[in-house]
């Protein structure tokens, strides 16, 4: 099988995989998960290491899953190793459903979920729970307020974050109030 073949079967099992992935999710899950659990993903590059159990898409990177959107200069997309699915390990499991554990996200990285913007120079987005932590120079924008840090993790599913600077560092927020209604 040529290398582009190679690719190729690796991009269609995965998106087939996860195009199904809702329907079988349990009840309790489907409060938690994000309707629309297809991931797309564009780049200039792909590489696929089945041994090590990771795809990796380098060049103006984009990974988009519902209304969520992740922009980097490399994704790496990290699945579950053999013996953690029960599955019949080897290519045609790779990306089957809820195999992906994460994806790290390298270089000039933003994340955003409608109104919510978060930027840094590196994150990790960890699928099951749906929380991103963005490192080095971390900002999140929101609403015209913005937040800066060393750290920045968001919870998804909870709407809410976790900003921590770096040693001998401080937190900034510079916040706007929402307009009073003025009345007569």
């Amino acid at each position: 099988m040529t290398k582009k073949r190679f690719i190729i079967s690796i991009i269609c099992v995965w998106f087939i995989s996860y195009s199904g992935h809702y329907v079988q999710a349990s009840e309790a899950n489907k409060k938690i998960l994000p309707d629309n659990r297809l991931i797309e993903i564009t780049a200039d590059r792909l590489e696929a290491y089945d041994e090590k159990r990771i795809v990796i898409f380098t060049g103006n990177a984009v990974a988009t899953q519902g209304e969520r959107i992740i922009k980097a200069e490399s994704l790496l997309l990290h699945y579950k190793k053999e013996g953690q699915s029960g599955r019949i390990e080897g290519l045609q499991s790779m990306g089957g459903v809820g195999e992906l554990v994460k994806i790290e996200a390298k270089g000039q990285v933003s994340v955003s979920q409608g109104d919510l913007l978060v930027t840094g120079e590196n994150a990790v987005y960890y699928q099951d729970t749906q929380k991103i932590v963005v490192m080095g120079g971390a900002m999140m924008r929101q609403v015209g307020n913005v937040i800066q840090g060393d750290k920045i993790e968001v919870f998804l599913n909870e709407n809410r974050g976790v900003v921590e600077a770096g040693e001998n560092k401080r937190v900034k927020a510079t916040i706007y109030p929402a307009e009073q209604s003025k009345t007569p």
